[in-house]
């Protein structure tokens, strides 16, 4: 069964690539209508989001990569080419919009003049706010960095529509007071918005291919952090342990085993304590991925029998 913790993190991405997408269709039908750069543009960010929501589904979904297949590299690389080939993606939809902005700017495509443009990007706006808050508090109530990270992305959400409509409204008041040279602003807000999606594309590119050079503890540090984990109550034993950077974080994944006859309860209350006592204690650390499996003194060389399973240490003594 995934961790709760995990399961809201997930729904909250997946929110975050439905939301995008519906609003990048929205915009990008309403762009098309108006012959509006700056709106195309915008569509083109949200989307851009979408799949860097999905991106960041990939890594949600690494970090939960059972135990028994972290020596398993196929996933792993699975995912970071993945990652990779959405960053092209967003890459190369940049680009395009980019060449459209500066095409609709020399050629001087009229803008149509409709308030249903400014409509859609006020509803973007206050959508995008929405779910920047909604990201942003789940992820500091959880714990999820991923969030944390994800939440500033729809901040540069909102900083691209308000580049949008300040690109509309331009157009809107050339043709209103008859000012043409403000129609510029339409497709000068395209391209603003088109070199805000390469930098995002830029970003993906780099966190996917760093992502691939795992973070190596040096073997001392490896060894205090097991240290403190084997005073845990509960711990029978360290399996393994490993550590991952995360941009300007680090995530440690620890596989532990304990008594086969605790409960759930018990063994959630273990990992609970093993992650606050290595945040506490390593301030470099800020999220700690426990996955918990029943103590076997041999199998399948030999049985445990009652009398040794009951001398294990539980939680409760």
């Amino acid at each position: 069964m995934k961790d709760e913790r995990f399961q809201k993190t997930e729904l909250a991405v997946w929110g975050g690539i439905a939301g995008n997408a519906a609003l990048a269709c929205l915009k990008g039908i309403v762009g098309i209508m108006a012959q509006s750069s700056a709106l195309l543009a915008d569509a083109a960010h949200s989307a851009s989001r979408a799949i860097a929501s999905f991106a960041a589904l990939i890594r949600v979904r690494s970090d939960q990569q059972p135990p028994e297949e972290w020596d398993a590299q196929g996933p792993e690389k699975n995912m970071s080419i993945a990652s990779i080939l959405l960053a092209i993606v967003v890459l190369i939809i940049g680009i395009e919009m980019g060449l459209s902005a500066i095409h609709a700017l020399r050629s001087a495509v009229e803008h149509t003049d409709k308030n249903y443009t400014l409509a859609a990007l006020g509803l973007s706006l206050a959508v995008k706010e929405i779910m920047y808050h909604y990201v942003s508090r789940l992820g500091k109530r959880i714990g999820s960095q991923e969030l944390i990270a994800n939440s500033r992305g729809h901040r540069s959400d909102i900083y691209s529509t308000i580049v949008a409509l300040i690109g509309v409204f331009g157009a809107t008041l050339a043709n209103v007071l008859q000012v043409p040279f403000l129609s510029y602003l339409d497709p000068i807000s395209g391209i603003i918005i088109s070199l805000l999606i390469l930098k995002m594309g830029y970003s993906l590119v780099k966190e996917a291919l760093h992502r691939k050079q795992e973070y190596v503890l040096q073997q001392e540090d490896a060894d205090d952090l097991i240290a403190v984990v084997q005073l845990i109550k509960g711990v029978i034993t360290v399996d393994d342990l490993r550590a991952r950077e995360h941009g300007h974080y680090v995530v440690v994944t620890v596989k532990i085993s304990v008594n086969p006859r605790v409960t759930v309860w018990e063994g959630h209350e273990v990992s609970k304590r093993i992650k606050q006592q290595l945040m506490k204690r390593f301030h470099h650390v800020s999220d700690v991925v426990v996955h918990v499996a029943p103590y076997d003194a041999g199998y399948p060389y030999k049985h445990s029998t009652d009398s040794e399973l009951s001398e294990l240490p539980s939680v409760i003594h």
